[in-house]
């Protein structure tokens, strides 16, 4: 039973994983966001047996989510044009 449980697991980490890199691929910023914050969810087990305490948890959620957010802002800016102004 436990093996199915970590399989099931994996599977889920792997397939939200997918899912964030392709959201930062589309420069999608809200929905990288979101999907990082669910992949830390879902990877939280580590934080809770290192720290024995599930709201630290939270604070992860929350980290990951500003975290995808603040990067795909800065590279959804428009690149400064190459080469001589156009005429």
């Amino acid at each position: 039973m436990l093996a199915l449980g970590v399989v099931a697991a994996t599977a889920a980490t792997d397939a939200v994983y997918v899912m964030f890199t392709s959201s930062v691929i589309a420069r999608r910023r809200i929905a990288a966001a979101s999907w990082s914050s669910v992949w830390y969810l879902l990877s939280s087990f580590a934080v809770i047996s290192y720290t024995n305490n599930w709201v630290y948890v939270v604070f992860a959620a929350a980290g990951s989510w500003l975290g995808a957010f603040v990067t795909i802002s800065i590279l959804h800016r428009t690149p400064p044009p190459l080469g001589p102004a156009p005429q």
